[in-house]
């Protein structure tokens, strides 16, 4: 058995396809937590599960992105930014930013995709969800350095998280030492 289902990658074709993967999981997370899909940040992830993968993939990344000094930096902003065309009633979805992600013996998920509320109805959702409302796969992520409410399933191996717009934002830096990257 495969316990990684893209891993390793090893081709920018791979990437793409581990993208296009990560994105259509993420909504189907998205619509199962809230019976909707909520804005995209542009955010995406793809977590690595060896060296080898992550020091491909970092190279990949490089001709993708632009280039930068500040040695924080956990997204990098797209030259051309990655479009997925809708199909049935998941929206066409713009990534304006990528992560490529180290490797993490405890993480087997593909990776990550961020959507965002406006300031206002995410405190309401996360409020609802402190007070104990069940929403299949949804909780509020257990990080303080993070304002984040975490979608997860065990048959599902992508994550998804939704905040505000100024925290998807936000994430695009390195955080603190609790942040593993």
């Amino acid at each position: 058995m495969k316990l990684y289902r893209f891993s390793p990658i090893k081709s920018k074709k791979g990437l793409f396809l581990a993208i296009k993967h990560l994105h259509f999981e993420a909504h189907k997370l998205c619509k199962q937590a809230f019976g909707e899909y909520y804005p995209n940040a542009g955010n995406i992830g793809v977590f690595c599960h060896y060296n080898h993968e992550f020091a491909l993939l970092k190279k990949i990344r490089e001709e993708l992105t632009e280039s930068t000094n500040n040695p924080d930096l956990k997204y990098f902003k797209l030259y051309k930014p990655i479009i997925i065309p809708q199909q049935g009633d998941v929206p066409e979805t713009v990534y304006t930013h990528l992560y490529i992600r180290k490797p993490d013996p405890y993480r087997h998920h593909v990776g990550d995709v961020d959507f965002y509320l406006d300031a206002k109805a995410y405190q309401k959702l996360k409020q609802s969800l402190l007070a104990g409302t069940e929403m299949k796969g949804a909780r509020v992520f257990e990080r303080p350095d993070l304002d984040m409410i975490e979608l997860y399933d065990p048959d599902i191996d992508v994550l998804t998280y939704v905040s505000t717009k100024m925290m998807t934002e936000k994430v695009r830096v390195k955080l603190p030492e609790t942040t593993k990257l």
